[in-house]
């Protein structure tokens, strides 16, 4: 199981809120104004921060999941523990999209997400409690 011990996921935890609220002044966004940063903790305790990068042509645009995700593929890592989150929405915890979701969901389902406020407070959630019922990598080998 890939999810962080007790003492670990207290150490860590700070690290990666901090480390996502980083990542989110790199953030490209001249169109919606709605920067996000993430940080992601692979199993081997390195981490891969993202932020979002908009585009003209809107669809064109990618998440600071989904950019930290990349990243860390690209350097060979497909095995996760932990993501944290942040925006600078003052009313709710910061959630990732649909579309982020379900990439995570490529990588398993059993990892912990941190989604955050500005003002530093969080909660943690399972990936699975945030895409329950999901259809993954093992699902395609049942055909």
């Amino acid at each position: 199981c890939l999810r962080p011990r007790p003492a670990e996921a207290e150490r860590l935890g700070p690290l990666l809120l901090q480390r996502s609220q980083e990542a989110k002044v790199a953030a490209y966004c001249p169109y919606s104004r709605f920067a996000v940063g993430a940080a992601l903790l692979t199993a081997s305790g390195q981490i891969f921060s993202g932020c979002n990068v908009e585009n003209a042509c809107y669809s064109l645009g990618v998440c600071a999941e989904r950019t930290a995700i990349q990243k860390a593929v690209s350097e060979g890592h497909t095995s996760f523990k932990a993501m944290a989150i942040a925006s600078d929405h003052e009313d709710n915890f910061i959630v990732p999209c649909g579309a982020c979701r379900q990439v995570m969901r490529e990588f398993g389902r059993d990892w912990d997400v941190y989604l955050t406020k500005p003002d530093g407070t969080y909660i943690v959630k399972r990936l699975e409690e945030l895409l329950p019922l999901s259809f993954g990598p093992e699902d395609l080998r049942k055909l």
